[in-house]
């Protein structure tokens, strides 16, 4: 018989479960004031098709959430394989989050990384309160897929690259 913890564990047992599970890696980002800002989010997922939506999980102490969440578009890049330098980049807690990211910006004001396996051009639908976060439902207004560029994989607290069989 497997023996399961109680819920009451520690928070880093916790995060170590939750590490368990792969997961790609997104930047959400925006211009504000003709300057691009942005977060790397793991804990996305889409939600559905019609009307089109995904969410994100945002860490309620996030000091970037709340410069975006007002902002009339964000770009969503899922980034690729190769981008594991910029999502640590876009990841830091103080500094240039764009220093060598290589993004573009749409007339709309969202902000895309270049090389990403997809974009997406979203608004904030909707806001939910969950513990710590808050999970963020997004509109999709226009998106574009390179499902051929591999995806950025975070597992087990590294990136890992996926592997054909």
């Amino acid at each position: 018989m497997i023996e399961i913890d109680p819920t009451a564990v520690d928070p880093a047992r916790l995060r170590q479960a939750y590490g368990c599970f792969p997961s790609g890696v997104t930047a959400v980002c925006a211009l504000l004031d003709g300057l691009p800002v942005g977060l790397a989010a793991s804990s996305f997922t889409s939600v559905s098709v019609h009307p089109p939506l995904v969410s994100v999980c945002i860490q309620d102490t996030s000091t970037t959430w709340p410069r975006l969440r007002g902002q009339p578009r964000l770009g969503v890049s899922v980034l690729a394989e190769s981008h594991d330098l910029a999502c640590r980049t876009l990841s830091l807690k103080e500094g240039d989050r764009f220093a060598g990211v290589d993004w573009e910006a749409s007339s709309g004001g969202a902000v895309f990384v270049r090389g990403s396996t997809a974009w997406l051009d979203c608004s904030v639908h909707s806001e939910v309160p969950a513990g710590d976060h808050a999970i963020v439902l997004l509109t999709i207004h226009g998106l574009r897929a390179e499902p051929a560029a591999p995806p950025l994989v975070f597992h087990g607290s590294r990136f890992r690259r996926l592997a054909a069989l």
